[in-house]
């Protein structure tokens, strides 16, 4: 897959493409409900299949100084798309200029000059440009206007609730991501630098891989079975493990750490890249009176965590890849 942070002097073989358009952020079911219609236009008329989202999340430009919701960095996006299928991302810079575009102006300098699109897909709630002034009837207008098709596509529900990225997002916060990953059709992951901590883990027995955690959404904090795969290094490969997602209040400390602590594993694996799959919540994090307490807990934890990990709700095969010729969702809303 090609990625384009600019869209001036585009290569033609990228451009006349069957785009889907949106942000995307978890690319739950609903999103790829969207970009896999895009996907059999592109096939029904041989053209690429191209995504389009912003970076930053429009609502991170407007409201800055909110809490971080992102489910999924641009890093975890693109490796999604390019999985399911896309052969082009095109990711504009969300910014002043952008974000003070007329809708018709977006039209005719994004997508019909500059991108010269075949076709655009996206949500049936989709609104763009200067004040949310576009929508489904101006981007049909305008796409009779200029030759591009149109297509919104309608909503999909999971138990007469409509798949989005705030539904998602609930769970998370509720300490639920069994039923974030449900929606999702893919383990909630956090990716990250392996950092290095203070230690204190080893000298109790249960050593930890910290993981920055970057802008992600907070969700409940406490103790979680996870499945983390290192990406690179000497100790490439996918490990169970048990995590502690929150302030270390035992230790007096207040800043947010994401602590791994992998079964059965002995290495460094400071400075690699890893993505850390939340699978299930154990308890909420906790104040402990000494290291002894703490320790028992820990060990209670990973007992706890690896039984989790052993059923078959966590299998690792339990959400087959998703793809552009995969179905998805129960159907429209």
């Amino acid at each position: 897959m090609k990625l384009y942070r600019h869209l001036k002097n585009l290569p033609r073989s990228v451009t006349g493409s069957v785009v889907a358009w949106g942000n995307f952020d978890g690319f739950h079911k609903g999103h790829q409900a969207v970009v896999r219609r895009a996907a059999e236009i592109a096939d029904e008329t041989g053209a690429p299949l191209a995504v389009m989202t912003t970076e930053p999340h429009p609502s991170q430009f407007f409201r800055p100084e909110t809490p971080s919701f992102r489910l999924m960095s641009l890093r975890s996006k693109a490796q999604a798309l390019e999985a399911f299928g896309a052969d082009v991302l095109f990711v504009l810079a969300f910014d002043a200029a952008l974000a003070g575009t007329p809708a018709e102006d977006f039209v005719r300098e994004v997508l019909v000059k500059q991108l010269r699109i075949r076709h655009v897909v996206t949500g049936y709630d989709q609104r763009f440009g200067k004040g949310r002034g576009g929508d489904a009837d101006l981007l049909r207008r305008m796409g009779s206007e200029a030759g591009f098709g149109v297509t919104m596509v309608e909503p999909l529900q999971a138990g007469g609730s409509v798949y989005s990225s705030s539904r998602v997002r609930e769970h998370l916060r509720a300490g639920e991501p069994d039923q974030a990953a449900t929606l999702m059709g893919h383990w909630w992951r956090i990716e990250g630098r392996i950092e290095l901590g203070d230690q204190r883990g080893r000298t109790i027995g249960f050593p930890t891989a910290n993981v920055s955690w970057g802008d992600y959404l907070e969700p409940r904090l406490g103790v979680y079975a996870v499945r983390m795969h290192v990406e690179d290094g000497a100790h490439r490969g996918v490990y169970d493990g048990v995590a502690n997602l929150g302030r270390r209040p035992t230790f007096g400390k207040t800043d947010i750490s994401f602590e791994v602590h992998l079964f059965d594993f002995d290495g460094d694996l400071y400075g690699a890249h890893a993505g850390v799959d939340m699978i299930a919540f154990i308890r909420p994090e906790q104040k402990f009176d000494g290291l002894d307490a703490l320790k028992a807990q820990i060990a209670a934890d990973a007992t706890a965590a690896r039984a989790m990990l052993a059923s078959p709700a966590a299998a690792t095969g339990r959400f087959p890849p998703a793809t552009r010729r995969t179905s998805t969702g129960t159907g429209p809303a």
